[in-house]
């Protein structure tokens, strides 16, 4: 939300698109030992929040698809 905001703040898009994946190493390294447990994070603001066609290219494309 604050990458989101601070994008928005200082350039003034129509729209913005954050997304996130990390991995939680203390879920990998101790604990479960669950080799790649990751989390995604996303935050839409504008265009991409409010027009459905925008925000599922976006959503493709940042997920390693392609636009339709």
């Amino acid at each position: 939300m604050d990458i989101a905001a601070l994008l928005e703040e200082h350039l003034h898009p129509k729209g913005v698109g954050v997304v996130i994946e990390a991995e939680h190493l203390c879920m990998t390294l101790r604990g479960v030992r669950a080799t790649g447990a990751k989390t995604t994070t996303s935050a839409l603001r504008g265009l991409l929040r409010s027009d459905g066609r925008s925000r599922h290219e976006f959503l493709s494309l940042a997920h390693g698809g392609g636009s339709d």
